[in-house]
């Protein structure tokens, strides 16, 4: 399967990160809990390197809290500030503000030791499409700063944003890679939604997370939610529901696209339970 989606003002913000990257002194970089490896651009590893980093696991509720505390302590130990958070919960406002003080330190003692006192500190925040960045940023802002959609890729253009605490916010689009040579690296992006649903047969990649979830041993999440049987070939699963729900078309086929967007709607909204998708050990499947 070849899974390629890179739009042309995806390159437009590479060069906008290359050309703003020396305004700014801590890089804060939000990833998808559930794939924060293929979730993570490796073109920011090399754009970000002198930088301080702050990594932020988005929508930790919908991961498993045992792979939580792995990733958390694998990006530490690469010497990265981490935080666990959900954008969309502003009861959590306050454990990330306190992560960006935490990483702000450094910064703020460096400008101390130069005699520069109240100065501002100038963050980017980055991520690919989808993974909560701009709901974030609108959190810390306290107001509709980033523009937001349901479908990624939304957010256009930077904008400067401050914050309390001298600190200013750089926000720009989320960003893809040209092309993805891990396949299941772009399948875990289409799961999750990071990559838009009407550039895939979504009916097949309905049935790759299907044999996903077999091969980590969480079918029954499946089974489950829809009260089902397995069958005997992962596409009996999408047969079943289809079944149970009634997703014919004309009374005869199986419409197997409604079937494929109510499986990834309840998968997304956590309904299939805290499923992680990586283990941090490797780029393989968890």
């Amino acid at each position: 399967m070849n899974i390629n989606w890179y739009p042309g003002h995806m390159k437009k913000t590479k060069e906008l990160l290359q050309e703003n990257i020396k305004l700014v002194n801590l890089i804060i970089e939000v990833l998808d809990a559930r794939v924060p490896d293929s979730s993570k651009n490796p073109d920011f590893d090399i754009l970000f390197r002198d930088k301080k980093r702050l990594i932020v696991l988005n929508k930790y509720d919908l991961a498993d809290p045992d792979m939580n505390k792995e990733w958390e302590d694998h990006y530490r130990k690469k010497g990265w500030s981490v935080v666990l958070y959900n954008s969309t919960n502003n009861r959590e406002l306050n454990r990330l503000n306190k992560a960006i003080g935490d990483a702000s330190k450094e910064i703020v003692e460096r400008y101390r030791k130069r005699g520069l006192l109240n100065k501002t500190i100038r963050a980017m925040v980055v991520g690919i499409p989808n993974v909560g960045k701009s709901t974030l940023i609108n959190s810390l802002a306290k107001r509709k700063s980033a523009k937001t959609g349901n479908k990624p890729g939304i957010t256009k253009g930077k904008q400067w944003i401050h914050l309390a605490g001298d600190i200013d916010l750089l926000d720009t689009p989320g960003i893809l890679w040209p092309k993805f040579d891990d396949e299941a690296s772009a399948l875990n992006l289409a799961f999750t939604g990071a990559i838009k649903d009407d550039v895939l047969v979504l009916e097949e990649i309905a049935l790759k997370f299907v044999i996903r979830m077999q091969e980590m041993g969480k079918e029954n999440a499946i089974l489950e939610r829809y009260g089902i049987e397995a069958g005997e070939k992962p596409l009996d699963i999408l047969d079943n529901i289809a079944r149970k729900k009634g997703f014919f078309i004309n009374n005869k086929g199986i419409d197997y696209l409604r079937v494929a967007e109510l499986l990834f709607m309840d998968f997304r909204a956590g309904r299939l339970g805290r499923i992680s998708l990586e283990y941090p050990r490797s780029n393989n499947n968890a």
